[in-house]
């Protein structure tokens, strides 16, 4: 039977609700010193204005190794009713210790953690393949590629995510650097591993505003998520309108997620994860009309993160 596979359990896809697709409570990561999201009580206080906000679901995109808050997001899903997702997998090797990376660099040993953390439960951060899982598991692998490409580091990391897709039906999410290079993952993931597109979940395609590539890669068949909301750094908002209605005059409204994205603790609260299902859904709404606002936030991703689990 189909279910999203949350920290507390495996979810039938009909009740997980209105979603945050793509999102961080935790985050830790060289390139971003002192901007550790790590504070608890933080990501407490984010979910339940995110729960006000009319948000029942967040999906976690941080990986093994970069501070995910492990067994503690079952606690703050409990104390929340927020269900959530967390991701095994690995970002760009920039985002680690090089002495991390030396335990992991087969492709073998990376499928096996994938697989291990997706079906038994994750790993602590930095402790490597021999440190105990923590009965939580992942429902989501995150593979990263770079600018514009992919380097040596993205496709181990994507061949063994595919090896672990086939061995539990997982679905993939995809770090697209400035939201370049889709047409390389695609060629890899589905092209030449087998993964099906639907497994596929490309994110932050709206940071490089191209709407012809999008609608070229959408002809894949794959989950496209827009990400990042109201991120000043970012061209999100003020693309986003145009990059849905070119998307949903194409015929792709049913492959398209929305997800906030927040990396830092700057960014945290500002706009945050209740804009994604407050504000901006509103305004969504009175564009395209409430069917798609509903198609965006509970019906997309109620397929994209659903598996036939293994």
């Amino acid at each position: 039977m189909s279910a999203v596979r949350t920290v507390l359990g495996d979810v039938d896809p009909a009740l997980l609700g209105v979603c945050d697709a793509h999102d961080h409570l935790f985050l830790a990561s060289p390139l971003l010193p002192g901007q550790e999201l790590d504070d608890p009580a933080a990501a407490g206080t984010e979910l339940r204005a995110f729960a006000a906000a009319g948000g029942r679901a967040l999906v976690q995109w941080t990986p093994y190794g970069m501070g995910r808050g492990g067994a503690g997001l079952a606690g703050l899903s409990r104390a929340t009713g927020v269900h959530l997702v967390a991701a095994t997998g690995l970002h760009q090797d920039v985002h680690y210790d090089p002495a991390v990376l030396r335990g992991l660099s087969g492709v073998d040993v990376l499928a096996r953690l994938f697989t291990e953390e997706l079906t038994v439960g994750l790993r602590a951060d930095g402790g490597g393949p021999a440190a105990g899982p923590s009965g939580v598991r992942a429902g989501l692998i995150k593979v990263a590629g770079g600018f514009h490409g992919l380097d040596g580091h993205a496709r181990r990391v994507m061949t063994a995510a595919a090896e672990a897709h086939h061995a539990t039906g997982a679905p993939i999410g995809v770090h697209h650097e400035l939201g370049t290079g889709a047409p390389d993952v695609l060629d890899l993931l589905v092209g030449g591993l087998g993964v099906p597109p639907a497994r596929v979940i490309l994110g932050h395609l709206n940071r490089f505003p191209d709407l012809r590539l999008h609608r070229q890669v959408a002809e894949s068949g794959a989950f496209l998520a827009l990400d990042g909301p109201s991120r000043a750094n970012h061209a999100t908002d003020h693309h986003l309108f145009d990059t849905l209605a070119a998307l949903v005059e194409a015929g792709h409204a049913g492959q398209l997620l929305l997800g906030g994205d927040t990396t830092t603790r700057a960014a945290r609260g500002a706009p945050g994860s209740a804009f994604l299902v407050g504000g901006l859904a509103e305004r969504i709404t009175r564009e395209f009309g409430a069917d798609l606002t509903e198609r965006l936030l509970v019906a997309n991703p109620a397929r994209a993160f659903a598996a036939d689990w293994a």
